[in-house]
């Protein structure tokens, strides 16, 4: 379960990644159907003021005693440095030690790897350092191209937004779809995104216009319909080409990925929520048939939509 997390701030912490980490486990949002979290930042010494990326100063509530037993030990991004306060490394390692999960947002890799943990575990960063983080670290498993990494007990994630799907992604694994989703709506933001799907997209800025919101959205109500780029584009009033090189630019991946990923999405949350049949499952998520929803299934959570189902079903599914 997800019932404690501690955020480790050291100097040079970066105010936005933090945020991330207040935003999805930090605000009671139990009015929402989210389980109450309870929240702890905490620094090498409880009151102690901390610098930030901008200038500004962190005043932690908790000492490293906060990480004692905290069910997740969250790391922002921080300016990297050559070491790192060993107080700070050894109380990470004995909170893994004992089985809290780890996670780090950005170049808050760098302070998990400074603990000797990530060697010979797959993980990642920011594109940005990837270079520096494989030279200093080179028994690490670094994929430099995804957006995060859930290696089990240890999940690392590249920069700023992908920080957000990586906390979202835990939430979901440990709380379920429901809680994902209702902080992800609370936040504005999409439900989850592919972890796999690469963190930087070599193609140019889209020109300003109107967004391409209004058309997620109603592909998202619209789930179980056919769709297909020309219609898409149509709806979007612009050219194909323009429509596919603008959707791959504000998303990271083509139209009909995303709406695979969308439809996956909602299965999960159909298996874990209600007693449908797996056919009905696969027409309800617009796959149609069984066949393509345990293929795209498989593909994207990595498991059979059965087995998923029979470890994540809600005790109060009803038909």
């Amino acid at each position: 379960m997800l019932r404690t997390v501690a955020a480790v701030l050291v100097d040079g912490a970066a105010p936005f990644e933090f945020g991330v980490l207040c935003e999805v486990f930090g605000i009671d949002r139990t009015a929402d159907g989210v389980p109450p979290i309870e929240f702890r930042p905490c620094g090498e010494h409880a009151g102690k003021p901390l610098t930030t990326s901008v200038g500004a100063a962190f005043v932690p509530e908790f000492g490293l005693d906060g990480l004692d037993d905290a069910d997740l030990i969250a790391v922002p991004a921080a300016t990297i440095r050559g070491e790192y306060p060993k107080a700070v490394l050894d109380a990470v390692v004995a909170a893994h030690e004992r089985g809290a999960t780890l996670m780090s947002v950005c170049s808050g890799a760098f302070l998990l790897g400074a603990t000797g943990l990530l060697d010979g575990r797959r993980c990642t960063t920011h594109w940005r350092y990837a270079e520096r983080f494989a030279e200093r670290f080179p028994e690490a498993k670094l994929d430099p191209d995804v957006l995060f990494v859930d290696d089990g007990d240890i999940v690392t994630s590249a920069g700023t937004a992908a920080g957000i799907d990586a906390c979202l992604h835990l939430v979901r694994r440990e709380l379920g779809s429901g809680p994902a989703t209702a902080i992800a709506r609370r936040m504005v933001v999409a439900p989850q995104r592919d972890g796999g799907q690469r963190q930087f997209v070599e193609l140019p800025v889209p020109e300003a216009g109107d967004s391409l919101q209004p058309v997620l959205e109603w592909m998202l109500d619209q789930l179980s319909a056919e769709h297909t780029v020309p219609d898409l584009a149509r709806r979007a009033n612009m050219s194909e080409r323009t429509f596919a090189r603008r959707f791959v630019a504000e998303t990271g991946i083509t139209p009909l990925r995303w709406l695979s990923m969308q439809r996956v999405l909602h299965a999960r949350r159909l298996l874990e929520e209600t007693a449908l049949s797996i056919d009905d499952v696969a027409r309800e998520c617009g796959f149609g048939t069984t066949t393509l929803l345990r293929h795209h299934f498989h593909r994207i959570v990595g498991v059979a939509p059965k087995d998923y189902r029979r470890t994540f079903s809600s005790a109060r599914v009803r038909p």
